[in-house]
């Protein structure tokens, strides 16, 4: 069974920091593009990081110099560190593992909450 796991969230101040996990069991996400989305309250969800395989990244410009995404296979784990969090940072954070091979074949997680207060 395919199991994506978030862990992370939490409540911070404005100008602070988390960091977000997506660990996975059952897949190896050595050969999965991972990718954290958010959907903040009322709002659509939006892409906010990507990681590829051979661990090249790109970020949504909202973000952009604030959020960084990495992976770590030995452990099976993809990180969001997420600094100078603003209020309109607040969302459900999930992530999504894409197999490189065929796209159809993916899987999400159940997601986290941030809430950034000002």
């Amino acid at each position: 069974q395919v199991q994506l796991v978030e862990s992370g969230g939490g409540l911070v101040q404005a100008g602070g920091s988390l960091r977000l996990s997506c660990a996975a069991s059952g897949i190896g996400l050595g050969t999965y593009i991972v990718e954290w989305y958010r959907q903040p309250p009322g709002k659509q969800r939006e892409l906010v990081a990507t990681i590829t395989t051979r661990g090249a990244t790109r970020y949504a410009d909202s973000v952009k110099g604030r959020f960084t995404i990495s992976r770590d296979n030995a452990k099976n784990t993809v990180y969001l560190q997420m600094d100078s969090l603003k209020p309109e940072d607040t969302a459900v954070y999930c992530c999504n593992a894409q197999y490189v091979w065929n796209s159809s074949t993916n899987y999400w997680g159940q997601g986290t909450q941030v809430t950034v207060s000002s």
